[in-house]
């Protein structure tokens, strides 16, 4: 009997281990539920939600399939060898498959489990999944994992354009095994179930995935480069959430761009090769959590700015994430992101920076709190993001740039139509007056002053940053 482990891969399509496991024989599927791991990571209620909410429509798709799901807790990683040693023994598992997991946490519970499932006389098979290439294979001509985006996304295209990768139909039905399949729990403890408005954002399962990548691909994907920097647009795919928990696959997403642009990878629309480039960002940051350890372990990916003198300001840190910054266009990102489950990538890069340079509060502590809150939380992608904004990371945007906000909100939400929605309160003010508001206005509208002076903590930041030591060869 095979087992397969599914973890963040919820999906029957296009799913690399599912696949080898049917070929290889009779098959039993496996999901852990692990809510105090996933509390020490960090995940946002919502994200467990759509977990759970894929998983139930997962079941029906195994269901279909003569795949008995079967459910069963381990708190911790750390009790998963245990568990699934158990399921070896009781089933007569030869051979467990698994997509790989990146992160220092999930290598670590990977090998346990292949440590104490072969004492059961069972092997542990893993399988690249949730990425494009495998980590180690772009290396730089030294031998070490890129750092920066563009000699990777180079050297990506390159093997790509060589042996773009295929994606795999669902399997065929095995014969009934005779098992019966585990309930899907509704929730689990220490995650509240989100309001009905957030989950109806979100509909769950890898069908609704595929039909959000469809209609993406079909209505918006050519327009994409205008407009993936416009908030009040919808002009982004907003399929992250379903890359984060599996229910799409990343090769299905390149797939569908290529066969919207004839093919081409590195030309033809322009819209096409932006979200191709997005794709590969996300490759990007996995391949660094490989290469640079260090960034799971909240550490700055440039050791020398860990010197940065970051300031304890806990009532400027509760003003940011409660969106009551006096910045309308901050605040408005912030506020869709408690409303949501999901923020705008643009304002994302804004409000990260407003955090880390404006504010000089550490970038840590945004990182947390949008991994709380994020329907699509990633640590690769959301640590990633984070540093870059910070100037503390690969390929980080120079120490000595600092997005504007009311620029930024001028120049990407010219007619104010994000920021209303958001801050129904400044409704009523016309386009000029909304990104920066007067005394008078912010009376009227009863919004607070700016909690900072734009100019004052600019130069505090360049100040803070000029000072640090100098950069050193990276130490892992």
């Amino acid at each position: 009997m095979q087992l397969i482990w599914f973890r963040n891969d919820l999906r029957v399509h296009d799913n690399t281990a599912l696949t080898a496991a049917l070929e290889q024989g009779p098959t039993l599927a496996l999901f852990l539920l692990s809510p105090q791991q996933w509390q020490a990571h960090d995940e946002a209620p919502a994200k467990i939600d759509l977990r759970l909410r894929n998983l139930q429509a997962l079941a029906g798709e195994l269901q279909q399939l003569n795949v008995p799901l079967l459910i069963r807790t381990a708190d911790s990683w750390a009790a998963a060898p245990a568990v699934l040693a158990r399921l070896c023994h009781q089933y007569r598992i030869t051979l467990v498959h698994a997509n790989e997991e990146y992160g220092l946490d999930e290598a670590a519970r990977d090998e346990a489990v292949a440590r104490q499932v072969a004492e059961q006389g069972a092997g542990f098979r893993s399988h690249l999944d949730q990425l494009l290439l495998r980590p180690g294979s772009l290396l730089t001509r030294s031998g070490s994992y890129f750092k920066v985006f563009s000699q990777f996304r180079k050297a990506c295209l390159q093997q790509l354009q060589l042996a773009p990768p295929s994606c795999l139909p669902a399997p065929a039905a095995q014969q009934a095994t005779g098992i019966d399949a585990d309930p899907v729990p509704a929730s689990v403890t220490g995650f509240a179930t989100p309001d009905q408005a957030l989950r109806d954002l979100w509909p769950a399962g890898e069908q609704a995935a595929r039909q959000r990548l469809q209609r993406f691909s079909d209505e918006r994907l050519h327009g994409y480069a205008e407009q993936r920097d416009l908030p009040a647009e919808p002009g982004t795919s907003q399929l992250s959430p379903y890359l984060a928990t599996g229910a799409l696959s990343p090769r299905q997403c390149l797939h569908a761009a290529l066969m919207s642009n004839q093919g081409e990878l590195d030309s033809g629309n322009a819209g096409v090769t932006s979200w191709i480039d997005e794709l590969l960002w996300r490759e990007f940051y996995k391949h660094i959590l490989v290469g640079y350890p260090r960034v799971s372990r909240h550490r700055a990916f440039r050791p020398h700015t860990e010197a940065v003198p970051w300031r304890h300001a806990p009532d400027e840190l509760a003003a940011w994430q409660q969106g009551r910054t006096g910045f309308p266009l901050i605040d408005a990102a912030m506020r869709q992101l408690l409303a949501t489950g999901w923020m705008h990538n643009r304002l994302r890069m804004v409000v990260a920076m407003f955090l880390s340079k404006n504010l000089l509060i550490d970038w840590r502590e945004g990182e947390r709190y949008f991994m709380q809150h994020l329907i699509d939380g990633d640590l690769a992608a959301n640590n990633g993001g984070w540093q870059w904004s910070a100037s503390t990371g690969t390929d980080a945007v120079p120490w000595f740039r600092l997005f504007n906000p009311v620029t930024q909100s001028r120049r990407f939400d010219p007619s104010g139509h994000f920021i209303k929605r958001w801050l129904p309160e400044l409704g009523e003010l016309d386009r000029h007056d909304i990104h920066e508001p007067s005394p008078l206005s912010r009376m009227l509208c009863d919004y607070p002053a700016p909690i900072v002076d734009l100019a004052e903590s600019r130069a505090r930041a360049l100040a803070a940053f000029r000072d640090l030591p100098p950069a050193e060869a990276d130490q892992e």
